[in-house]
């Protein structure tokens, strides 16, 4: 994870009502990288392209997306969801969570506010995710193969808010939680707001995607009321990078 030492994360807590929650997964809810690593340099020694420059643009990106770049004749939804599969029965090891998603899902779910994972993974990758690290599965998944072009096109996060009957919410009603660069720019683009976890890329390239928050982790971002009546989830963000 990236170094915070040279950053200010001490901005005063500020709460705010939303009306629907969208969760990137990896590097948002937990951190498949060392897993991730494993499997795509271990596809590369299978097409001939070295790891290393595969990862170098792969994270937050969808496997098909990078696969037509390195290896056209496997950039397919039927390969692409066989291999996904397997990365959390071959790696489930190596993923950790992120610092207070767990909590933050399990209020969610259990307040049945309105949350859906929204990400550039399979939907075999997320289950199995999901399943292995035992989170709670959300009603709702935008995955890889269902949208025509991945982030940082909007798509995928506005699929994301009418799957949860927000099409014609107010955007920025909408909260986006991501870790990506490519994310945050899409949900800027849908006009969202963007909390942006500094968990795996640099704090800069966050601030230049457009955040409107930056935070270390996801224990700066709590539930503090779910009214049912409103529809509105009331989020307090603390400790974010004072810019």
């Amino acid at each position: 994870m990236p170094h915070h030492e040279d950053n200010n994360f001490s901005a005063p807590p500020e709460e705010h009502d939303f009306s629907a929650l969208l969760f990137d997964m990896d590097g948002t809810i937990f951190d498949s990288t060392a897993a991730i690593v494993k499997y795509w340099k271990q596809l590369g020694k299978e097409i001939g392209v070295d790891g290393d420059h595969i990862l170098e643009t792969s994270h937050g990106r969808r496997s098909v997306d990078v696969l037509a770049i390195h290896a056209p004749h496997l950039a397919n939804w039927d390969y692409v969801c066989t291999a996904e599969g397997q990365i959390p029965i071959n790696y489930g090891q190596d993923a950790v969570e992120v610092p207070g998603s767990r909590s933050l899902l399990d209020k969610l779910e259990s307040a049945g506010a309105p949350w859906a994972i929204v990400t550039s993974g399979t939907r075999p990758l997320v289950t199995g995710w999901l399943d292995v690290m035992k989170l709670a599965h959300p009603k709702y998944l935008v995955t890889a193969e269902e949208v025509e072009t991945g982030k940082p096109d909007p798509a995928c996060y506005r699929l994301g808010a009418k799957r949860l009957n927000h099409s014609n919410t107010d955007p920025s009603q909408i909260l986006v939680l991501e870790d990506a660069p490519a994310g945050v720019k899409a949900g800027k683009a849908a006009g969202y707001k963007v909390v942006a976890l500094a968990t795996t890329h640099d704090i800069g390239r966050l601030r230049e995607a457009g955040a409107d928050w930056i935070v270390r982790d996801m224990r700066s971002v709590t539930m503090s009321r779910w009214d049912s009546k409103s529809g509105k989830v009331r989020v307090e963000v603390r400790d974010a990078l004072v810019v």
